[in-house]
């Protein structure tokens, strides 16, 4: 069975990556992607006068990391998720919700755009699915990979894919997949392997969709974090290289098993984890 869906996403490396991985994928047909542009993503904060060098080099850096990861894949693999560029936050213009509805796809993803609103919302009951760069309900908001290792947490760095709701990242959880880690890594190699084993899953999803169990949520913890792009500070970023030189992945790799446990995650049964025989894998 092949399954037709929409993808709303973003327009750099990792968003290409990913329409261009999934239109490859078996089972899957896309019928149009909406690619919204870099308008008042990082991309575009970064170019602003009182951003710090720190910052800058920090975005420059995983510009170069996607072209590790992705570049290749992108330029040999045929692009078949035909690609509509539209201005941030054009998804949610009358005309383009209109076009979304009459292209009649099986499923909605969404991976990287803005917030979803109405009426392209609730047009698509139970078949609108959104990935989370994060862990919820942990980490909410914005940045939710770059926060953990802020905080000095690699456990909470991973993946979740949900239902679409109103919230910010408060959709019902379907599955989630935690980050690899090794030692030696840098920040932008831990999230771009994430992004490429979250591809895997989210083709895993989208064929599997109809077999999906209905999971017991993971209770709010008390104190869970939500951040917006406005907290991305020069502080923030050079913490996160102070922990990384400090031998944060060493620590955590040493105590891994423990930690992740204290940081539960969802899984479908009938899911396997991408690279799960990895013997590295983070679980």
């Amino acid at each position: 069975m092949t399954r037709r869906i929409v993808i709303l996403t973003g327009s750099e490396l990792r968003h290409t990556f990913l329409r261009t991985a999934l239109a490859a994928a078996p089972g899957i047909d896309v019928a149009r992607s909406w690619c919204e542009g870099v308008e008042n993503t990082l991309v575009d904060l970064v170019a602003a006068p009182d951003v710090s060098a720190e910052q800058k080099a920090h975005i420059a850096a995983r510009a170069r990391s996607e072209e590790d990861f992705f570049g290749a894949f992108v330029r040999i693999v045929p692009d078949r998720s035909n690609p509509v560029r539209v201005p941030r936050g054009g998804i949610n213009d009358p005309a383009c919700a209109e076009a979304t509805v009459a292209l009649r796809p099986d499923l909605m993803l969404a991976y990287g755009c803005s917030l979803v609103r109405e009426p392209l919302l609730s047009a698509f009951p139970g078949r609108f699915l959104n990935v989370h760069l994060g862990l919820s309900p942990y980490y909410r908001g914005t940045g939710t990979n770059f926060w953990p290792l802020v905080n000095g947490e690699p456990e909470f760095v991973g993946a979740t894919f949900m239902h679409i709701d109103a919230g910010v990242d408060t959709g019902e959880v379907i599955h989630q997949i935690r980050a690899r880690v090794f030692p030696g890594d840098t920040p932008h190699q831990i999230g771009n392997r994430l992004i490429a084993d979250m591809a895997s899953a989210y083709a895993a999803i989208v064929r599997n969709f109809d077999r999906l169990e209905r999971l017991p949520q993971i209770p709010v913890p008390e104190g869970g974090h939500l951040y917006r792009r406005r907290d991305f500070s020069e502080a923030a970023t050079a913490q996160v290289y102070r922990n990384f030189a400090d031998g944060m992945v060493d620590r955590y790799l040493a105590d891994r098993e423990r930690r992740d446990a204290a940081a539960p995650i969802l899984s479908q049964p009938i899911l396997s984890e991408p690279l799960a025989a990895d013997e590295g894998a983070a679980r």
